[in-house]
């Protein structure tokens, strides 16, 4: 049996979408333009970027409600590729997110989870074909330990997208093998204190890697610092761009692929998923992201100012 199956258990979420000039400060209301729906979720994103990267199977787990807008959810999953593994509740509606993108493509994001939060330890499906078990925080914090210690336990290889930020206990750390972090999201496990080369040298998991938005992103693998400048676009819509690194790189691991060379198609992947509107409308298919790759590159200056920033000796 070929073990190249990305497992995604996590959230799926209808996102309402306004463009403004800018994301309201606390207290102020700004008149927004354009509005729209989109599919999305953390979890139901980075499935359909694992599905999109092309060469490794992607399956999900995920609960929907009984009602009309798991429907686009469910179709968007399936048309890019994923087998679907759902549970049914009629006690809580379909997660939803509502979130403002301001001009600049930068955005600001409330989830109401819904049917997520129904999710439970026991609902992980079969793991005999699946190589990576892909998470996030969107779903409940004690099933996602629980599956991350089942997956160790089956010797599968997790991957966990500490998002949205909190801080997480030792025992779902113990059984990461890579943990995936914006520099919001490693403050709030690792704490301010020190370098992000330091912060993420503290964290006792075998591989760590922060994304850094249009810098690029950088990981220690062991005693190993890899870095990956990021790809110069002209930012839309930053939603999904996290997702879009964390299912790419999945699917690229699952594949064989070494780590640096996951790390470039996920930023990658990442640069074009921000110069589109929408969460799983903008995330690329794998020929959009050879077509990148074969055209732009990294420079040397571009890694030197990297390992600069997080503090990386050279």
């Amino acid at each position: 049996m070929t073990h190249n199956v990305v497992l995604v258990a996590g959230s799926a979420n209808l996102d309402f979408v306004v463009r403004a000039s800018h994301v309201p400060a606390p207290g102020e209301t700004v008149l927004g333009r354009d509005s729209a729906t989109f599919p999305g979720g953390k979890g139901a994103n980075q499935a359909v970027a694992a599905a999109r990267a092309g060469g490794a199977r992607t399956r999900m787990l995920l609960a929907l409600g009984d009602d009309a807008q798991a429907a686009s959810l469910e179709a968007s999953l399936r048309e890019a590729g994923v087998d679907c593994r759902i549970k049914r509740c009629t006690t809580q509606p379909t997660g939803v997110a509502f979130i403002c993108v301001a001009d600049s493509g930068e955005n600001a994001i409330t989830v109401a989870p819904g049917a997520n939060l129904a999710l439970e330890p026991a609902d992980l499906p079969a793991l005999d074909d699946v190589h990576s078990l892909l998470m996030q925080l969107e779903s409940p914090l004690s099933s996602v330990t629980a599956w991350a210690r089942a997956a160790r336990a089956a010797g599968v290889r997790v991957l966990l997208n500490a998002a949205p930020a909190q801080p997480l206990p030792p025992d779902l750390l113990a059984a990461v093998d890579v943990l995936i972090v914006n520099e919001g999201e490693l403050a709030a496990i690792a704490g301010n204190d020190g370098s992000i080369a330091q912060r993420l040298a503290a964290l006792d998991v075998p591989c760590t890697i922060v994304t850094l938005g249009h810098l690029g992103c950088c990981a220690r693998d062991g005693a190993a610092w890899l870095l990956q400048p990021g790809f110069a676009v002209t930012p839309v819509d930053t939603t999904a761009a996290g997702d879009t690194f964390a299912g790419t790189l999945a699917a690229a691991i699952a594949q064989g692929a070494t780590l640096q060379d996951g790390l470039r198609r996920a930023c990658a992947a990442g640069a074009i998923a921000c110069t589109r509107a929408g969460a799983q409308a903008s995330i690329p298919n794998v020929g959009e992201v050879d077509a990148l790759l074969a055209t732009v590159d990294a420079t040397a200056t571009g890694r030197q100012h990297l390992a600069h920033y997080c503090g990386i000796p050279e």
